[in-house]
């Protein structure tokens, strides 16, 4: 074994931070077994030094990461502050000055991932990132590696754990969202501000990293497709179960039929009680991934938190500092197939849509014919009035599989009838 050891500069010491520090330092003699050589915290760069931070050498800590990633003898850089910058000219000095990165940054990567693979490619330096996407759970390795001889075709899952506990405990207990959300923040699970979590704008992220991984394509975040939870009604759950189903919000990475193209889109779907990810609860993540010769695969686990995240983290890094020893660097970018990215419009999938409608004769026909004139196809209808007086009635219209395009023309047809008060909601259905 290599006695001098590989030093690590830490940018960040919060929540994912605090817990790589500490799993560096109380399992120490067991990463250097397994990496070859002793690894050093050689710096940690913080905004606020005055914090205590237990376990950590205060002589360690400081303000200027710039300096910290410049030092030289680095050589491994590991990221956890989030965001664009000044991450992403902290990440580009560090392989300037020849340290490899480990990432957690899921914003960045799903932004800029293409110009960083090349900064390091450039330097001859590693860029890994396996906590960007879901937590523990090793999800990029696999599809990086070992999938790397098959063909992939679809990556469905359930990518943020926030989002998860909400519709689990709406589904549960029956509660609304609000209250269903103020439980998350109580618990720890939901940010003070869920705008990023609640409306997707993080599992989008990571829908754009798992797609360019997967289907050997550069997958910005602008091509992914987002529409978050918050819309999502204790009667979008009860219409469900009528169904058989659940709400989910899922992540949807596919290759068309043809392979000529992909796809990748975040929103709420209903999927069967039948279907692995509908028993997902809590806090949780899933995902399946579908390949030609593997088959179905199913990753399960803790999708955020510390310790979960820190263990990503820590794997990447043993990985990279063992690169480092033998003069090695691990797979970089693959984007060589190119695909072009399909708009929302092309996706084709069921959807269920719920109307407020008079409650009179001929209503049901009307609808119908709206839904013909577009190409949709129905699959079921069920119609309920109302013991209010209203004179209205609730109709729900289950499709066979159609285009996001032909759904929202037949949309807009219905709004325009004189019998249809509203649309009450639409939900994709997925899972089948």
């Amino acid at each position: 074994m290599r006695t001098r050891p590989l030093k690590v500069a830490l940018l960040g010491c919060g929540v994912v931070g605090s817990e790589v520090a500490r799993i560096m330092t109380t399992h120490a003699d067991d990463l250097a077994a397994r990496i070859g050589a002793p690894v050093e915290l050689a710096g940690v760069a913080v905004r606020r030094p005055s914090r205590v931070r237990e376990g950590i050498d205060p002589a360690l800590v400081t303000t200027d990461a710039t300096a910290l990633v410049k030092r030289g003898d680095i050589d491994v850089v590991v990221e956890v502050i989030g965001g664009i910058e000044p991450a992403r000219t902290l990440i580009t000095t560090a392989f300037e000055h020849g340290a490899s990165v480990v990432s957690a940054n899921k914003a960045l990567l799903a932004q800029d991932g293409a110009a960083l693979h090349a900064a390091a490619e450039e330097h001859g330096e590693d860029l890994y990132y396996e906590a960007a996407v879901a937590g523990a759970i090793p999800l990029i390795r696999p599809l990086r590696e070992s999938l790397a001889g098959d063909k992939v075709n679809r990556v469905l899952g359930i990518v943020n754990g926030t989002t998860n506990f909400i519709l689990d405990k709406m589904d549960s207990s029956g509660a609304g969202y609000q209250e269903a959300l103020d439980e998350a923040t109580a618990l720890g699970y939901a940010e003070a501000d869920p705008t990023a979590d609640v409306e997707a704008f993080d599992a989008a992220a990571k829908a754009a990293i798992l797609a360019g991984i997967a289907f050997h394509t550069r997958v910005r975040l602008d091509d992914v497709y987002r529409e978050g939870m918050t819309e999502v009604t204790a009667a979008d759950f009860a219409s469900a179960k009528e169904m058989g189903c659940t709400i989910k919000l899922l992540a949807i990475c596919e290759r068309a039929a043809d392979g000529g193209s992909v796809t990748a889109r975040v929103h709420p779907a209903m999927i069967p009680l039948t279907h692995p990810l509908a028993s997902v609860r809590g806090a949780y993540n899933a995902v399946f991934v579908e390949s030609d010769a593997a088959g179905q695969l199913m990753f399960y686990g803790p999708g955020a938190g510390g310790a979960p995240t820190a263990s990503a983290v820590l794997g990447d890094l043993v990985a990279v500092c063992r690169n480092r020893l033998s003069g090695a660097t691990g797979p970089g970018e693959s984007a060589y197939a190119a695909l072009p990215v399909s708009p929302m419009g092309d996706v084709v999938t069921r959807y269920h849509i719920s109307l407020d409608v008079a409650d009179k004769p001929g209503v049901l026909a009307q609808v119908a014919t709206v839904f013909a004139e577009h190409g949709v196809s129905i699959d079921t209808v069920r119609q309920q009035g109302r013991l209010d007086g209203s004179g209205e009635a609730s109709l729900v219209v289950v499709t066979h599989r159609a285009s996001d395009a032909s759904l929202t023309g037949t949309v807009e047809a219905l709004r325009k009838l004189d019998t249809v008060r509203g649309v009450a909601s639409i939900m994709r259905v997925e899972g089948e």
